[in-house]
């Protein structure tokens, strides 16, 4: 077996979703690759696509690369050019991985407040004080107190810049948060 082909058959990605993100396609069409490519990235898949072509250009490896390709190989190339773009790939598809556990970590804990604490958490990331949020929210401002700091705790953090690092992390549009 070469290589480049123990590389491939190594990493091509089982079925398990925790799986690393990297396949071996064998198109032969440049379009349809790129189609794939789109498809890929309108159902939000996280697949690493390495592009061989034989009958590339220029206009198709700057598109391949701009829509998320991790390399644009013409043939030929060598073994070990194959390799460091397998393991580009692979390294990038871990880093998708971590940042999706922490995303999905930060969601979970975010999913543990109340409708009013999170409306709190809101106001606080936004810079209020808890005089404002008692204000905005018609209530006492020990009630703010309160809501705030039970948001912390669930949230597991004791300052505002963890908090918001930690909405950060959940990848919550603006127009939830603020």
């Amino acid at each position: 077996m070469r290589p480049c082909e123990k590389a491939w058959r190594g990493s091509c990605d089982p079925p398990d979703t925790k799986a690393r993100r990297l396949s071996r396609l064998p198109i032969f069409l440049p379009a349809r690759r790129i189609d794939l490519q789109e498809a890929l990235i309108q159902r939000r898949r996280e697949e690493q696509i390495v592009f061989i072509t034989g009958h590339g250009d220029i206009s198709m490896c700057a598109q391949a690369m701009k829509a998320g390709a991790v390399d644009f190989l013409p043939k030929p190339f060598g073994g070990s050019e194959l390799l460091q773009c397998v393991e580009r790939a692979l390294v990038r598809s871990a880093e998708q991985r971590r940042r999706r556990v922490e995303r999905d970590e930060a969601r979970q804990l975010l999913d543990s407040l109340t409708p009013r604490e999170f409306e709190v958490m809101r106001l606080v990331i936004a810079g209020m004080l808890n005089k404002q949020i008692a204000a905005e929210l018609g209530t006492a401002e020990k009630t703010v107190k309160v809501h705030r700091g039970r948001v912390m705790q669930k949230l597991r953090v004791t300052s505002v810049a963890e908090l918001v690092r930690l909405v950060q992390r959940a990848c919550i549009s603006a127009g939830d948060v603020a």
